[in-house]
């Protein structure tokens, strides 16, 4: 007897697994998106500080990557004794995009996608006086990093009155157009590709 109840209790327990079963949530073959997993970073600027040793500096707003968008993020910048061209301080702008993040940044949840071999170079014959020419085609950067170069320059003292950046890559068959810091560009990771406009 027993040994029947036992097979009895059994067989209910068996009979109740499709029960339990359809009370959960069903399987699926399909994917689903549930958005983007929940994020640890603060995204939260540092306070800049000075490089020890460092007699005259200046504070510069450029553009890093945090939480799926290019936000301002303030540098401590080392003025250099001797004035430079405009295109040399623009690359002098964007090798603080290029170089590592600093160690509160880095903790922030910030990073940086504009290429290292990245170079401002000036502006070809024919183009518009100011205009920007990158050393690698605009079309092969990484996403966000036209957005940190356009943001940076045109939030910095270097921009032009109307806040736009001319750029173009290096092939002098493509005219350079132009781009602004807009809230697509800073937070659309593909906006670079139709973000240019004609330059008149």
């Amino acid at each position: 007897m027993p040994s029947l109840r036992r097979a009895g209790a059994l067989l209910a327990a068996a009979a109740a697994l499709p029960l339990l079963g359809a009370c959960g949530i069903r399987s699926t073959t399909v994917p689903v998106d549930a958005g983007p997993a929940p994020s640890r970073v603060s995204c939260q600027a540092p306070t800049p500080k000075n490089s020890p040793g460092a007699v005259d500096t200046a504070v510069v707003q450029v553009y890093l990557v945090c939480g799926g968008q290019a936000t301002a993020v303030p540098r401590v910048l080392v003025v250099r004794p001797q004035p430079t061209g405009r295109v040399e301080q623009i690359n002098e702008l964007v090798r603080q995009l290029q170089r590592s993040v600093l160690g509160e940044e880095a903790k922030a949840g910030f990073s940086s996608a504009v290429p290292g071999s990245l170079q401002i170079l000036g502006p070809d014959p024919g183009d518009p006086a100011g205009a920007l020419r990158l050393s690698e085609p605009i079309g092969d950067l990484p996403p966000f990093a036209l957005a940190q170069i356009v943001c940076t320059v045109a939030k910095s003292a270097l921009a032009s009155p109307s806040g736009t950046v001319v750029l173009g890559g290096p092939e002098q068959s493509k005219p350079v157009l132009g781009y602004e810091c807009t809230d697509e560009l800073k937070t659309r990771s593909q906006a670079a590709e139709d973000a240019g406009t004609e330059v008149g």
